[in-house]
């Protein structure tokens, strides 16, 4: 087996509770696969997967106290050509296993979906499940965690309760116990309000990052 991406331990650490040391610091790693680089903060914790040389990282003054996110930082990391996604909060959960509570859909209609594009742009592994409620997309993603994400069908979005079953029905697909994590835009307060409510917990922020320096 490949050997993983030392980001990793840090999102498998804090989803036990365990969060780097609260100082202030910023901690530079190798780039990710696929050509993707990330900013990562914790509480007073920076954590910046890149190519760029260390000393050059930490020449642009990024600090743990949000200097991570700072568009000026995000921008030197991509490079005037690159890609840099929205800020994220990092949420995590634990897979409740048994028996699948949802069935994998492998229609061309799911597949063409942006959400389910998008997966498969920057994450592997991807599969897709769901029912007449929306869409539930698997996947392996930043570093090699698990991940989930959900898009409810149109005729589904004003129903008191929908997303929240559907996420619950999602942890069914993953084995009891894994940390299965997710990425959820902070004015998307819709969906931060039915994670929270299904247990997932606030862990850190992330930008993901596709540079393209010239």
């Amino acid at each position: 087996m490949p050997t993983p991406h030392p980001l990793l331990a840090h999102f498998t650490d804090a989803a036990d509770g365990r969060f780097p040391p609260c100082d202030g610091s910023v901690t530079v790693l190798p780039p990710l696969a696929g050509g993707l680089e990330c900013s990562v903060a914790f509480t007073g914790h920076a954590v910046v997967a890149t190519a760029l040389p260390e000393a050059e990282v930490l020449a642009e003054g990024p600090d743990a106290f949000g200097g991570s996110m700072a568009a000026h930082f995000l921008h030197r990391l991509a490079g005037p050509g690159g890609w840099t996604g929205c800020v994220d909060a990092i949420l995590v959960a634990r897979g409740t296993g048994g028996p699948a509570r949802l069935p994998e859909v492998t229609s061309q209609e799911a597949m063409d979906h942006p959400r389910v594009r998008y997966a498969r742009e920057i994450r592997s592994g991807v599969t897709v499940h769901g029912d007449e409620r929306g869409l539930v997309i698997l996947a392996d993603g930043l570093a090699g965690r698990r991940e989930l994400s959900i898009e409810l069908h149109a005729s589904e979005q004003t129903g008191k309760g929908v997303g929240r079953a559907l996420i619950e029905d999602a942890l069914s697909l993953v084995e009891a116990g894994e940390p299965l994590f997710v990425a959820v835009s902070p004015g998307n307060a819709r969906s931060l309000r039915a994670f929270l409510s299904c247990g997932f917990v606030p862990i850190g922020s992330e930008v993901v990052v596709r540079p393209n320096r010239g």
